[in-house]
């Protein structure tokens, strides 16, 4: 395995959101705002956060407006200057963000396999596109996740896990742990299970979206058929490497740690109200305006 540090990142973003039509007919769904952002830029500011600065966006039909939202030359201090415009406002961000397309849409494990010729041969980051992890504090989940990665010793994976409850296993890949959860290390892991029956279910801790890969994994990817769905999936190529003997770790999300998938109304309208309510400037007037809004017959 690789003790090289991570520098790269890749963002699987080509879904098609048919979960949150009608919004996402004519636009991807990490652009759909949450706050002040479109979701896909709280992921790259959470990339950017952790330290990478190299990130490889894997893209589809329909997901131009991704590729337009971070171009330099009409998003960012080039037209106006604001403190909110985040990432826009780095001068070399066109020179650190990459672009592949899924032209046929195979699953999430495909998708990784797209960013292989990016990651040359190093580790990496991966974190996906519709889902914001809110770390309120330092060292933040990513961070955590790279220092566990390099701290371990022929681990090819380190991922970030979440508790959901066990009615909700059903909806996620869930994985079984060999010892207690502890979010400032990594804890081995002896199996991993696409959306298991909740009667089968090893566990309640959930794959949450973030992950650091040694390049073993594309091997797998290549190795792996069609799954749930008739898609690739990036759970069913950890679990053949676990079964071979290679050795995965896990990462939980802190207590105070969120992650918000958006990819349903429920959870984005969620995030949405959340991360309002926490803007330090419109967030206490929308707040009074809530509770109004509540005590109203």
């Amino acid at each position: 395995m690789s003790s090289l540090p991570v520098r790269k990142a890749v963002i699987p973003a080509a879904g098609l959101g048919t979960r949150l039509l009608p919004c996402t007919k004519s636009q991807p769904k990490e652009m759909l705002p949450v706050g002040r952002l479109p979701t896909i830029q709280h992921v790259v500011e959470e990339i950017f956060a952790a330290g990478i600065d190299y990130l490889c966006m894997v893209t589809g039909w329909q997901k131009r407006a991704i590729e337009d939202h971070f171009d330099q030359s009409h998003g960012g201090d080039r037209r106006r200057h604001s403190d909110h415009l985040g990432v826009l406002a780095n001068p070399d961000l066109n020179h650190h963000i990459f672009y592949v397309r899924q032209a046929e849409q195979k699953g999430l494990g495909d998708a990784v396999l797209h960013g292989e010729a990016f990651v040359a041969g190093e580790p990496f980051l991966i974190a996906l596109g519709d889902s914001i992890v809110y770390s309120p504090r330092e060292p933040i989940l990513l961070q955590r996740l790279m220092a566990a990665h390099a701290a371990a010793e022929n681990v090819f994976a380190t991922i970030a896990v979440e508790r959901v409850p066990r009615e909700h296993v059903v909806r996620y890949g869930i994985v079984a742990p060999a010892d207690e959860l502890d979010p400032a290390r990594g804890t081995l892991v002896h199996d991993i299970v696409e959306k298991p029956k909740v009667e089968e279910a090893p566990s309640t801790y959930a794959v949450a979206a973030r992950y650091v890969f040694d390049p073993v994994i594309f091997d797998a990817l290549r190795r792996t058929p069609p799954g749930r769905g008739g898609e690739i999936q990036l759970t069913d190529a950890v679990r053949t490497l676990i079964h071979e003997g290679h050795r995965c770790q896990v990462v939980p999300l802190d207590d105070d740690e969120h992650r918000y998938d958006v990819g349903n109304f429920q959870s984005y309208f969620r995030a949405f109200a959340d991360l309002a309510l926490a803007d330090p400037e419109e967030g206490p007037g929308l707040r009074r305006y809530l509770r109004e809004l509540l005590a109203r017959p």
